[in-house]
């Protein structure tokens, strides 16, 4: 493929450092713009509906002054699979011998697929939304079935990933958390399942407000190893 690509804009910002995105290594994250869903939730407003403005060339130079310093990248967004030439990204990261995450909401399983068979990516975090039953209420995304697709390939291989779940209890409440819960042990999910804590900013896609209560962790299903976040 012609490193043409190079020039596209698809990112938003660059978090030149974290200690904490990545298990087990350093890294910066690479925040591409656009997503296919609208959770009522979600913070990153501008790179949900902004436009990119540093283009790929300008992200792997980057990454040449960190080399030796830095072990990992990690690709966010928005939806970083919405990007077309995601894949010959990743083999210009690879190149520079940095390993690779992958945060996605799963909905392009042919592309996970891909990159995982060409050992293109060594990490990937999957947000799981919503049960089936309100996945589409709560994302605004009909594909529950790409992400189902996804989930069940990654655990087939048994490939390093955790699953995880942002909740605002005004959307999601123990129930439907064990609903994902059992769902997850069906399936044979074996890794630490996340819960991640909705944080209060204004700027939501959804506006949402501070939460009238947080999860009750003592109700939580216990079927799987469960981690919480933030709370």
């Amino acid at each position: 493929m012609s490193r043409e690509f190079l020039s596209d804009k698809p990112l938003y910002d660059i978090t030149k450092f974290t200690t904490l995105d990545f298990p087990q290594n350093l890294a910066s994250i690479f925040w591409f713009c656009k997503c296919n869903m609208r959770c009522p939730y979600c913070y990153n407003t501008p790179i949900v509906f902004g436009e990119g403005s540093i283009d790929l060339k300008t992200a792997l130079d980057f990454l040449k002054t960190r080399q030796n310093r830095l072990t990992g990248v990690v690709l966010s967004g928005g939806e970083c699979t919405l990007y077309p030439n995601l894949k010959a990204f990743c083999k210009e990261i690879k190149n520079l011998n940095f390993k690779i995450k992958i945060d996605t909401n799963g909905t392009n399983p042919k592309l996970i697929k891909e990159l995982v068979s060409e050992k293109l990516v060594d990490y990937i975090a999957l947000d799981y939304k919503a049960s089936k039953g309100k996945f589409q209420e709560i994302t605004q995304n009909k594909n529950f079935d790409y992400f189902e697709e996804t989930l069940n390939f990654l655990i087939s291989i048994n490939f390093p990933f955790e699953v995880r779940t942002t909740i605002h209890t005004d959307l999601l409440d123990v129930n439907d958390i064990n609903l994902i819960i059992d769902d997850l042990f069906a399936r044979g999910y074996k890794n630490t399942y996340y819960l991640q804590n909705f944080l209060y900013v204004e700027d939501t896609i959804g506006k949402m407000p501070i939460q009238a209560y947080t999860l009750d962790a003592s109700k939580i299903s216990k079927k799987i190893d469960i981690a919480f976040r933030e709370f």
